[in-house]
């Protein structure tokens, strides 16, 4: 807990010492892939969108699968899935353009003089780690999709196993459901974790596709919960501004009081979870630097620390960073 505390505490430091940069350039190439995120929440629920199609879809194949009807889990489940897969359709162009670009940019100034970023970097070195980061982000949509596919597996065969028992009583099928939903959670926010991990490890490592993803889970192991940890704060901030984005603009909207003001509140709003992105790729950048420095030191060194003595990050002990 406290060596995830340091490495946020380096993120925000590093953030805010090239804070212009940060907040100018990256945040111009991650603000197409925020409003695209923004915009695509807020046309999920209408009927012309591709939700009802995909969510009649997967209520058909979960029938078939032999998945209880009557279950709320796999109704909220059916339905939030539907909205993932509406909302990356949608948002899949801006996302392999601006947001792999604004990721090169980042990752290729963390990458230079150890956690102090020389800016700005030239833009053959960007478009030199953006080919690595395409193919890893191509390779985690497959690991999204094995992940929630193995998820479902595992439900199908605790509810058929159940159900061949002959328990299928209302009490058991909501403690059944309860516990699907940590399952399915636990699966997905695991695989997250991998993904975004890989994502900057390809970039640190110029090195791209599923070797990345093999990499990131043998670099993640014995360290999940702290991955966890750092993945947090991010996601909980980006939960509440796509929140606050529905309460102030798409509320509005749909009541009829848009107003022109409403259209400059949209933008600040996609500019603000633009600047939560870049931090989140500053965490996964800073985590990975940390462990790579310290396991190159305990090489240099001939023996290996115990797990939880994580001193180096950048060269320098974890005591003395800001």
């Amino acid at each position: 807990m406290e060596v995830s505390c340091k490495i946020l505490r380096r993120s925000v430091h590093s953030f805010l010492q090239n804070y212009h940069y940060f907040t100018s350039s990256i945040a111009f190439f991650v603000f197409p892939f925020s409003a695209s995120i923004l915009i695509s929440q807020a046309l999920v629920p209408s009927p012309s969108s591709l939700l009802p199609q995909i969510y009649n879809r997967l209520r058909i194949l979960f029938d078939a699968a032999g998945f209880p009807s009557s279950s709320i889990l796999f109704n909220i489940l059916n339905l939030k899935v539907s909205q993932t897969i509406t909302c990356s359709i949608f948002s899949l162009p801006f996302t392999l353009t601006f947001l792999l670009i604004a990721k090169a940019s980042i990752i290729q100034a963390l990458k230079l003089n150890h956690n102090k970023p020389s800016l700005p970097p030239s833009f053959a070195s960007i478009i030199a780690l953006y080919k690595p980061l395409f193919h890893t982000y191509i390779c985690n949509c497959f690991l999204i999709i094995s992940a929630n596919a193995t998820a479902f597996c595992f439900l199908f065969l605790a509810f058929s196993f159940m159900e061949g028992l002959g328990y299928s009583s209302s009490r058991l099928l909501i403690f059944m459901s309860a516990f699907g939903a940590v399952l399915f959670s636990v699966i997905l926010a695991n695989a997250l974790v991998i993904c975004n991990m890989s994502l900057a490890l390809s970039g640190m490592e110029g090195h791209g596709g599923y070797s990345a993803i093999l990499k990131a889970c043998i670099f993640v192991r014995g360290k999940t919960s702290m991955a966890l940890f750092l993945a947090l704060p991010v996601n909980v901030a980006l939960a509440a501004i796509e929140a606050l984005f529905q309460f102030r603009v798409v509320r509005a909207y749909h009541v009829g009081k848009a107003r022109p003001f409403v259209v400059f509140e949209g933008i600040f709003i996609a500019y603000l979870y633009s600047i939560f992105i870049i931090l989140d790729t500053i965490v996964s950048c800073l985590f990975y630097k940390s462990f790579k420095t310290r396991s190159w030191i305990n090489h240099q060194d001939g023996h290996f620390q115990d797990e939880n003595d994580y001193g180096y990050v950048g060269g320098k002990n974890f005591e003395e960073l800001p």
